[in-house]
């Protein structure tokens, strides 16, 4: 069987070195709630997401609902693809991304009802509940691009009923600038420094852009370009400190900052531009 491709009046400098080095600390233990001025947040578990390239994929190409192409079926419908990451990119190389999910849930492997957070593997979602196959067994298959089945031969279709699927990225996001968070604690458009990723885009700045189901608390989403292996799951942070500059206190702390030699490094302008929405 084939392999499936499996976030006081003071001088400047004091009212600089206030905002970062004295910032609060948040409470490890403390509920959920929107951060209201610069804190330091600790115990963040770090992870990274990215769209979801079709050259993973191995399925045979069928008609994309909403749009004048074909696609393979497991990039569109599997837990893995568009259906589930929200957007993609095409083997033509442009983005894509789910324009409405329609009235369907998930199904697991073997076709039963998929019930997310399961410590049971056999009941994590593998495929939309539509534009998929059961072979003779009553589980999930489907076409193979090579030809085949993935898991034997489909004797039975559910075709898409109100799935659809657009061009374009569903939200500007930008690589390794963006990260999803949980509003009820990071604002959205709040600044988030991130320590650990100033290698990576050498100041270690990023902008709260997007949300993200199993984001929850103090967890982070970093939004990336596509491995180059779908094996490559990204990396997995755990107990990170970040900075959090709630949107509301941007333009404060951008201020105060830039007059500052001690601070934090400076923050890239263009992420002082919000994305169009």
């Amino acid at each position: 069987m084939p392999v499936f491709p499996i976030r006081t009046k003071l001088s400047a400098l004091v009212a600089a070195v206030a905002l970062v080095v004295a910032a609060p600390v948040a409470p490890a233990f403390a509920k959920s709630h929107p951060l209201k001025k610069p804190t330091w947040l600790p115990k963040v578990t770090i992870t990274e997401y990215y769209p979801a390239p079709e050259w993973w994929f191995v399925g045979a190409q069928v008609v994309t609902p909403g749009l004048d192409r074909r696609s393979r079926v497991d990039w569109l419908y599997s837990a893995r693809g568009v259906s589930m990451e929200g957007d993609g990119v095409g083997l033509d190389g442009k983005p894509y991304h789910i324009a409405s999910v329609g009235s369907s849930g998930w199904i697991t492997q073997a076709g039963k009802s998929a019930r997310f957070g399961s410590d049971s593997s056999i009941f994590a979602p593998f495929w939309r509940a539509e534009g998929f196959w059961r072979n003779a067994s009553g589980d999930v298959t489907f076409p193979l691009e090579q030809g085949g089945w993935f898991n034997g031969v489909g004797r039975h279709y559910k075709s898409p009923r109100d799935i659809t699927f657009a061009s374009g990225a569903s939200r500007p996001l930008r690589y390794y600038r963006s990260i999803a968070v949980d509003p009820n604690l990071i604002p959205l458009g709040s600044l988030v420094y991130v320590p650990a990723y100033k290698p990576l885009n050498k100041d270690g700045w990023f902008r709260a852009d997007d949300t993200g189901g199993a984001i929850k608390g103090r967890h982070i989403d970093v939004y990336r370009r596509p491995p180059d292996s779908p094996s490559d799951s990204g990396r997995y942070l755990q107990d990170r400190r970040i900075f959090v500059v709630p949107e509301a206190d941007v333009a404060t702390y951008v201020r105060t900052a830039r007059m500052s030699a001690g601070a934090l490094p400076a923050i890239p302008r263009r992420l002082l531009r919000a994305p169009a929405r």
